[in-house]
């Protein structure tokens, strides 16, 4: 009997250790289980952990589009959603494509996208941006689009416009062509045949990679810049990280993809020959060289930048990309107006562009930047 009623004594006394043990960590909180403990969403008070403002958010905000920003989307999401409690910001990561339909069919608050709006694609927004709005390009996201590479045995590969069109487009099938001998001297490239990846549906990562090759290697690359693939041959793959899978479990591959995926994956990335003095690296620092030499070429709140692909500034990596948020400048429904102000301007802020570096990507340059939190701040 004593026995018993020990065991029993003792029983107790770790069940309350246990439950003060909980109630210290549900104290704590954490940014996995317990969104936005340190702030109240939604009455304009400042996270403690950061000074991220919560004015007018509340509910939940769909949102979708690029998935060439969802790294750093991830972050931003994580970060906004611990410091706002009850809201919710829901990003699905598909293309830019499926993003401006989904927002030009009022699907979502605002779509990303790794393109500007079309005029035609600005046109339908007039439906749904009420009392006159439309559609406006917000750049929140620069960095470089990496061209990947899985080539046992070759750790460092150059290549040149000319020759990555050529690899895109067929014409160049072997691992050991001429032309790639010629620019890594010195190199032991395998006989191996060349298998490309591209995007299988419209994006605007492939829309970029064509306006670089457009610009730099036109009689190798005679496509209109479109976010649909236009070259015959290669493998597809849906996504910017399935493209890097695919890269990543394939000896001969190559493919292309924001150098986040390849950082994430441990992919070997290429470094382009520009010109310049020594071949490009694709990194954030080098990226963010070509992109603060863009020019703002949208009109009115419209941000739409214009990018210099033919650069051969010595660091500066040519084959970049901007995504641009889409939001309506005024017509914006009245349920999620707070909370798209509220996180855009937290991504476009000080906070926000912070951490795009350590994901792989490059903020927008500040000049740029400023004029986009004056926007993001004005829309209604």
């Amino acid at each position: 009997m004593k026995l018993q009623r020990k065991n029993r004594l003792r029983a107790t006394a770790l069940g309350v250790i246990a439950v003060s043990s909980a109630l210290a960590l549900t104290a704590c909180g954490s940014d996995d289980n317990d969104k936005g403990s340190s702030s109240t969403g939604g009455t304009g008070k400042t996270s403690a952990a950061s000074n991220i403002k919560c004015d007018g958010a509340k509910g939940q905000l769909l949102a979708s589009g690029s998935s060439a920003q969802k790294n750093a989307m991830d972050l931003w999401v994580k970060n906004y959603m611990a410091a706002c409690k009850g809201v919710e910001i829901n990003y699905k990561s598909s293309s830019s494509g499926e993003g401006i339909i989904a927002f030009n069919q009022s699907q979502v608050g605002f779509a990303g996208s790794d393109s500007p709006l079309k005029p035609e694609e600005v046109a339908n927004s007039k439906k749904v941006c009420a009392g006159g709005g439309q559609g406006i390009n917000l750049p929140m996201v620069g960095g470089p689009i990496a061209i990947g590479y899985h080539l046992e045995g070759v750790d460092s590969l150059v290549l040149d416009a000319p020759t990555i069109a050529k690899i895109f487009n067929g014409k160049i099938k072997n691992w050991n062509d001429e032309a790639i001998a010629k620019l890594n001297s010195g190199a032991k490239l395998p006989d191996k045949a060349i298998q490309a990846f591209h995007r299988s549906q419209d994006s605007g990562t492939t829309q970029n990679l064509g306006k670089y090759l457009g610009a730099t290697a036109k009689a190798d690359w005679p496509y209109p810049a479109e976010k649909k693939w236009p070259a015959p041959g290669g493998q597809a793959a849906a996504g910017s990280s399935d493209v890097a899978a695919q890269v990543k479990q394939t000896d001969g591959a190559i493919g292309y993809f924001e150098l986040s995926y390849a950082t994430a994956q441990s992919i070997k990335t290429v470094d382009i020959n520009t010109g310049a003095a020594a071949p490009v690296k694709a990194t954030s620092e080098n990226a963010s060289k070509a992109i603060a030499a863009a020019k703002i070429k949208g009109t009115g709140k419209d941000l739409a930048l214009g990018l210099d692909y033919t650069t051969k500034a010595d660091g500066a990596y040519p084959l970049v990309l901007v995504t641009y948020e889409i939001a309506c400048d005024k017509g914006n429904k009245a349920d999620t107006l707070g909370t798209v102000k509220s996180f855009l301007t937290y991504t476009s802020g000080d906070e926000g562009q912070k951490i795009l570096s350590d994901a792989g990507y490059a903020p927008i340059p500040a000049e740029i930047n400023a004029k986009v939190r004056e926007t993001v701040a004005g829309l209604q």
